[in-house]
């Protein structure tokens, strides 16, 4: 209650509560009207405070979900004070004056921001040293020309989520271009504009220079919580992503560990399988040694006249002595033959 109180005195030291002569005032501003002094309404201000908690709250909670609001005061008693407000909170804003189509062409206004930049950075990088003093010259006014009417809006890649105006009877362009895209519009109201046409309408004094500035930094101040908000709720969903992170992490390489111990017993079983399957040379009473085959394992042979039978390769021929086989004398085998045959002894 003593918030309200203070706000209170402090809207009405501001002369938020002054509005027009009687006989401009717009008929739909009634709601709003406390009386009538001297010719002059007087503004209820229990009403300004109401649309200023509601305006605040919701341009806080578009603030909040990273949505553009763009600042509209194209008066001159508004201009310093709009763009002072805007650029603390980091949003686009147009002060100078509004082109048409601002909004409803957005497309070809963002091409006149491109060549803006361009030359900015061709001015920066010493490009323009290339060049004639006369070329210079018409590129810098150029620059300078576009910058005064597009600067507040040159960082701002689409189209804004919501409109603030001033005055919507002075900025009735840039009020229909945003009902025509379904912008979201705030505006401070004076008695001889129609607030219906807004969607959240701020009944207060919008001449004088000590009102408009008290408005648009209550609203400011709501839209900075807002981004401060976006901006911590980010840092913790950041943390968070960390933490799962290094938990995973901590389970791959128990996973791991595991595997590589699997891995190492079943290298352990194929070196004992591979030890198993080759093949022992045999030898057989006519001196034959065979040579061990190359895939599966030989088998020894047994015998008179008995070499190995191997499994690609052939066994050597028998030396001299004991049952010789077909080839020669001894237990020799068929060169490249799977195994040795035993032939009968000669008397």
């Amino acid at each position: 209650m003593e918030d309200t109180k203070t706000l209170h005195q402090q809207l009405l030291e501001a002369g938020v509560h002054f509005g027009h002569l009687k006989k401009k005032w717009n008929p739909k501003m009634l709601p709003y009207i406390f009386a009538e002094k001297n010719g002059i309404h007087i503004i209820d201000l229990n009403k300004t405070i109401e649309g200023l908690d509601e305006a605040a709250a919701a341009l806080k909670s578009i603030a909040k979900s990273g949505k553009k609001i763009m600042f509209v005061a194209t008066k001159k008693q508004a201009k310093e004070i709009v763009a002072e407000a805007a650029t603390r909170a980091n949003m686009p804003f147009v002060t100078e004056r509004w082109l048409g189509g601002m909004l409803t062409n957005f497309s070809t206004i963002r091409k006149s921001v491109k060549k803006m930049l361009s030359i900015e950075k061709m001015l920066q990088d010493g490009t323009m040293d290339s060049v004639t003093k006369k070329e210079r010259l018409t590129l810098t006014r150029s620059k300078e020309k576009m910058e005064k009417v597009l600067g507040g809006i040159s960082q701002m890649g689409r189209t804004p989520a919501a409109l603030f105006m001033v005055d919507i009877h002075h900025e009735h362009i840039a009020l229909a271009e945003a009902k025509r895209l379904g912008i979201a519009t705030f505006a401070m109201v004076d008695t001889n504009s129609d607030p219906t046409k807004v969607d959240f309408a701020i009944p207060a004094n919008d001449d004088a220079t000590k009102s408009i500035a008290i408005i648009v930094t209550y609203l400011t101040a709501a839209i900075l919580e807002g981004l401060q908000e976006r901006a911590q709720v980010k840092e913790n969903d950041d943390d968070n992503v960390n933490e799962d992170n290094t938990d995973n992490r901590g389970r791959g390489l128990e996973i791991t560990e595991e595997d590589g111990e699997g891995g190492r017993r079943g290298g352990r079983g194929r070196g004992r399988g591979a030890a198993a399957g080759a093949g022992a040379p045999g030898r057989g009473p006519g001196g034959g040694t065979g040579r061990p085959g190359a895939g599966a394992g030989g088998r020894t042979g047994g015998g008179p006249g008995g070499g190995n039978r191997g499994g690609a390769g052939g066994s050597r021929p028998g030396g001299p002595g004991g049952a010789g086989s077909r080839p020669g004398g001894g237990a020799g085998s068929r060169p490249g033959g799977g195994g040795s045959r035993p032939s009968p002894a000669k008397h």
